[in-house]
């Protein structure tokens, strides 16, 4: 089972243990054999919030939690400041793009080097966010990503949202096809479902619950992409994302999916 466990909201990180899939163009059998000849991969995902703040929280938990490959988001560093040294110590190689305050994204691979793809999402050469970033690991396609937020709705910034998912849509439909694994890996900012969520009333006006935002990421899963953390726990109340309840000392979740490592089928 998956190292799931309730974290501070926005310092998030959910660890999934994944076996490439074949390609849907490849026929069963050969998808089969594909599958069984790639060794198991520990993949995990992980908000930061500040890497430079949160560097020795990361060490810790990649000594203890030791993934195969660490995605990271929200950075709020530039490049200069990204603690590559410290990382590599740990026994990490990374590839990053970092931005000042906001965002950035890292992917992290232990005992190899990842090898860089592409550093933007497609569709928006005007777009200068640090939210995206694709690299082979292992002969695995790792996409680390940061959706955008999207508050205060309605507005530009849930604008930006929707478009920036229906970029996604519009790149991950030429992932789905590829004869490679492909794992998108990262912080959503999506509560899919009511289910997802500890009390859905109170975030009703939030972007993440919208009508909008549900539905590009129904689009998404449509089109052959696996929710992992679904499909592991499709009837548990399971969060990756809480605030800690001070009078009672245990974690109340606060929302899921945020936060999830999608797969193809």
């Amino acid at each position: 089972m998956p190292a799931l466990q309730p974290r501070p909201r926005k310092n998030v990180r959910t660890t999934f243990p994944t076996t490439a899939a074949g390609s849907k163009t490849l026929p069963p059998g050969e998808r089969q054999k594909a599958v069984a000849s790639h060794p198991p991969m520990k993949i995990a995902t992980y908000n930061v919030n500040g890497i430079k703040s949160r560097l020795p929280n990361l060490l810790e938990w990649l000594a203890r939690e030791q993934p195969d490959v660490a995605c990271l988001q929200e950075l709020k560093a530039l490049d200069g400041a990204f603690p590559a040294v410290e990382i590599r110590e740990a026994g990490y190689s990374a590839l990053w793009k970092g931005q000042r305050s906001w965002n950035g994204v890292a992917i992290l691979a232990r005992d190899r080097e990842p090898v860089e793809i592409r550093r933007d999402l497609p569709g928006d050469p005007l777009d200068e966010h640090s939210r995206y970033l694709e690299a082979a690991v292992n002969g695995i396609v790792v996409i680390c990503l940061y959706l955008p937020n999207g508050n205060p709705q309605p507005g530009p910034k849930f604008d930006y949202k929707l478009a920036w998912f229906a970029r996604l849509i519009e790149h991950a439909a030429s992932l789905v096809t590829s004869d490679h694994p492909v794992v998108m890996a990262g912080d959503y900012n999506v509560v899919p479902t009511d289910f997802d969520i500890y009390n859905p009333r109170s975030w009703l006006k939030d972007a993440l619950l919208q009508p909008e935002s549900r539905e590009c990421y129904q689009k998404l899963l449509a089109q052959g992409w696996t929710d992992s953390i679904r499909n592991l726990h499709q009837d548990e109340a399971v969060f990756t994302s809480g605030t800690t309840s001070a009078n009672t000392g245990n974690v109340t979740p606060a929302c899921v999916s945020t936060t999830f490592c999608s797969t193809r089928r």
